[in-house]
């Protein structure tokens, strides 16, 4: 008798588990801002059942087809693609999620803020799933919440989907996520992943970072040799400046086709590409290839260690900007994105303090110390102020590291403040708009485990680990008014990689640190709760596990 209890016991306790491991999830990362669900009542998806879409609309077609080859790939279910007016298990529906009517283009959907277009309603009841919103991009979010929200367990054959209604929308119209490919580069199939890894994660501003004193990584067509020598470092130092060199040659560029189709591929899936093209200083790249565009005629080699270059370009040569302006306008060619990032950060003064033709343009402009500026930092201001002009010209707005504060603000200039967050903070007070990127919570080259021996060597010290990113307020309500506060975009972390060479050490310090930072970028405060989102993470983990991505494997 004890036997046969035991038995029962185990039993029913085997089919509790099975039971919940094909069972949905809808408190996802990032948690969505309003879920209402019972649990008594469930919905089963089993193989073979359909995705219906307007087949009409090349968007919700995409989309769809998206839906079904994650839904493979997290779970083994095939699910079949079928006309909108068929029955089906999914249907993604346009139009308002509230009020279910279906939107129109040059309607109403033209006056909707950037969150409200990204705005989804996910629905799941007697009839099936239905992901609804007023936009493509919202259909989007609702198809990786759907995903995201499935049990990612290989060869399932049904998944129950408790009853559900899901309102959801981002707090921040700038999520952003850095990757340096200068520094260390990589391909374009590699980039393709990171996007696939920011739009999973609800990110949708991809900051590129392409020039550097140790490579030059974007083609211009009408100086080929800047890319074809300028990307090419004769060797690399080991570890951190050891002063010990690996002897080998490393190099790599991106072609203007290469860039297109990430533009493209990012596209699709509704993230933003940001090339930075990082000036005055973090030149040496190219002036190693165009040596009279410094200060001292060089020679300058591509760099082969880490840290700050004095070799900065001549503000006080004429052909510097020539030189600008036939790189930029080359760059508003590829990228559409409406922000260009021109850095302006750790440019040091050393050589125009010295340069005759650099003191001859400050003299020209009647440039003088203020006090708070000096003639160098305001001979810096005027650089950018030539850039933002003629980016202008072309549609486009300027975003600059915080440094750009120092010799006063340009008018359209966007700041990203990376030197903590005071550089934000003051400038959202003159009423300028701010990303929030501190390196203090968002930088992700640094370590985000305590144990060195359980992580691949990284830059500087533990300081930004997953609970550190989760525990970042971008508003900073302590020091900005309301009327202040609205200045601030979103907040971004940001990849460098001195010392991140390959794609699988690429991923090990990005994830799962993204999904905290995700939840900085989408969710309220009130929402937030680290020990929750803990909870929460194992879900997404089994994910990248059948995604087949590296991550860190410890929180803390």
């Amino acid at each position: 008798m004890k036997r046969t209890v035991l038995y029962v016991l185990v039993l029913t306790s085997l089919m509790f588990s099975a039971a919940a491991a094909r069972r949905a999830d809808y408190r996802i990362i990032p948690l969505p801002k309003n879920i209402q669900s019972d649990t008594t009542q469930v919905f089963t998806l089993h193989d073979g059942m359909g995705i219906a879409y307007d087949s009409n609309d090349e968007e919700q077609a995409r989309i769809a087809g998206f839906l079904a080859s994650w839904v493979k790939q997290a779970t083994g279910l095939s699910l079949s693609l079928t006309p909108s007016d068929s029955k089906a298990a999914i249907r993604l529906v346009a139009g308002d999620p509230k009020t279910k009517k279906k939107g129109r283009k040059g309607s109403f959907a033209d006056t909707l803020t950037a969150q409200q277009q990204e705005a989804y309603t996910l629905r799941v009841t007697a009839q099936g799933i239905t992901l609804q919103a007023r936009r493509g991009i919202g259909l989007f979010r609702a198809a990786q919440s759907l995903r995201k929200a499935l049990p990612a367990e290989k060869d399932q054959t049904v998944i129950d989907l408790p009853y559900t209604t899901i309102h959801d929308e981002p707090r921040f119209v700038y999520r952003g996520v850095l990757l340096d490919c200068a520094r260390h580069f990589f391909t374009v199939d590699v980039i393709k992943q990171y996007l696939d890894m920011m739009a999973l994660h609800g990110c949708n501003q991809f900051h590129w970072h392409l020039t550097e004193d140790q490579g030059w990584r974007f083609e211009v067509k009408a100086l080929p040799r800047l890319a074809l020598e300028g990307s090419i470092r004769q060797e690399t130092v080991l570890g951190r400046n050891t002063g010990i060199y690996d002897g080998t040659p490393y190099g790599g560029y991106y072609t203007q086709d290469d860039c297109r189709e990430i533009v493209r591929y990012a596209a699709e899936r509704y993230i933003n590409v940001i090339p930075e093209i990082d000036l005055p200083g973090h030149m040496q790249g190219a002036l190693h290839v165009m040596p009279h565009l410094g200060c001292t005629g060089g020679p300058y080699p591509v760099r082969t260690y880490w840290g700050v270059s004095d070799e900065v370009l001549c503000a006080g040569n004429p052909l510097t900007l020539d030189f600008l302006k036939t790189v930029l306008g080359e760059l508003c060619d590829v990228f559409p994105s409406k922000y260009i990032h021109l850095g302006g950060d750790e440019c040091p003064k050393k050589r125009w303090k010295a340069c005759p033709k650099c003191q001859a343009k400050i003299k020209e402009l009647g440039l003088t110390d203020d006090g708070k500026h000096s003639p160098e930092d305001q001979l810096q201001t005027w650089v950018n102020r030539q850039v933002e002009q003629f980016l202008g010209e072309h549609g486009r707005d300027i975003i600059g590291w915080d440094e750009i504060l120092a010799g006063g603000l340009t008018e359209r200039s966007i700041v990203m403040s990376w030197r903590g967050t005071k550089g934000g903070i003051e400038a959202a007070r003159q009423h300028h708009r701010v990303i929030m990127a501190p390196n203090v919570f968002g930088y992700i080259d640094h370590p985000q485990l305590k144990d060195d021996s359980n992580q691949l060597p990284s830059i500087g010290r533990y300081i930004v680990s997953c609970s550190k990113i989760y525990s970042f307020e971008p508003l900073i309500p302590e020091e900005l008014s309301d009327e202040e506060q609205q200045y601030i975009l979103g907040p971004q972390t940001s990849l460098w990689t001195e010392y991140v060479a390959f794609p699988q050490h690429l991923f090990f310090q990005l994830l799962p640190r993204l999904g905290a930072m995700s939840e900085v970028q989408w969710c309220r405060p009130d929402q937030k709760d680290f020990e929750d989102f803990k909870a929460r993470l194992p879900r997404l983990t089994r994910l990248y596990d059948r995604i087949g991505i590296k991550y860190c494997r410890q929180v803390e």
